[in-house]
């Protein structure tokens, strides 16, 4: 059982938002949905990826915001478009990777050549491939390399 589970609040969106989600990952399943009285559901248990998370539709009380975003790692330039691509619809792009979906939910989508460039031992080769990032909305992994290779 996993000990701490990311609770998301949503307005009257919540199950949308499962079948939304669970439909762009591709190791995802509902766990459990609760409804109120009115049939309306109330809570919800899913699985992306391994990870579980719950949701509440909470009214119109508080919103999400990029103080707390979902980073999901990706293996390649066809993962990053993928990933983004199904996110973005009806959300937001920002800039470096991160986007808000329909939900407003923040997330980062991000390649790992560009965690492996920013973590390189050469200080201008990790600079240059920062100062390229910093340009970008969606990463372009071919533009990192470049960046990276001067």
């Amino acid at each position: 059982m996993q000990k701490i589970t990311p609770f998301l609040w949503f307005d009257n969106q919540l199950e949308d938002a499962v079948e939304f989600y669970t439909s762009i990952f591709r190791n995802a399943r509902v766990k459990d949905m609760r409804r109120g009285p009115e049939g309306k559901l109330f809570t919800a248990t899913f699985e992306l990826e391994g990870q579980q998370f719950m949701g509440l539709n909470g009214g119109p009380h508080f919103k999400f915001s990029e103080a707390i975003s979902f980073f999901v790692r990706c293996a390649d330039q066809a993962e990053v478009d993928y990933y983004w691509d199904c996110l973005i619809e009806g959300g937001t792009p920002q800039q470096c990777d991160w986007l808000k979906d329909r939900y407003g939910v923040a997330w980062q989508i991000i390649p790992d050549a560009l965690m492996r460039y920013l973590g390189d031992p050469d200080p201008a080769k990790a600079g240059r491939v920062q100062q390229a990032m910093m340009r970008m909305v969606k990463i372009d992994v071919a533009e990192l390399e470049a960046a990276a290779a001067g």
